[in-house]
């Protein structure tokens, strides 16, 4: 069977996206705007986030508000993202993490079962830390 030149072919390299929340989603959900926050000022939220480093999606699964269960899931943009502001300014600059964010819904196909987290001291660091920021008046770009 001849193969056309711009036909375009599955490739086990393309890129997956990461999700970290205490949402409890199936695969086949969409994951959208307009719901009430997992950080900042949790107002409804403008965009949502993903990331191509699993370590990324591990930070927002524990500093996600809520009680329940910290959970990774595995998305596909529905439409175009762009790097996350407040994780691409000068201070981290040419997006090291990987972090993105949309206006337009992600669909989730899998879950990561099975990943450490960051050790508790490290976790409480960070949300120390974001709690002074809070405090100073600086919140989230993407509120």
């Amino acid at each position: 069977m001849e193969q056309k030149k711009n036909q375009q072919r599955p490739t086990p390299f393309e890129q997956t996206y990461f999700h970290g929340t205490k949402a409890d989603l199936k695969i086949g959900d969409l994951i959208k705007v307009g719901y009430t926050s997992n950080y900042g000022q949790q107002k409804n939220a403008k965009y949502i986030f993903l990331s191509a480093t699993l370590d990324a999606a591990i930070w927002g699964a524990e500093l996600a508000f809520g009680e329940g269960q910290e959970r990774i899931y595995l998305v596909e943009p529905t439409g175009e993202i762009e790097d996350d502001p407040d994780l691409t300014d000068k201070k981290f600059p040419g997006n090291p993490t990987k972090s993105y964010r949309s206006t337009q819904p992600f669909k989730v196909v899998g879950e990561v079962t099975i990943w450490q987290g960051h050790p508790a001291d490290q976790v409480k660091t960070m949300k120390d830390h974001l709690e002074k920021l809070k405090a100073q008046g600086v919140n989230s770009l993407n509120d």
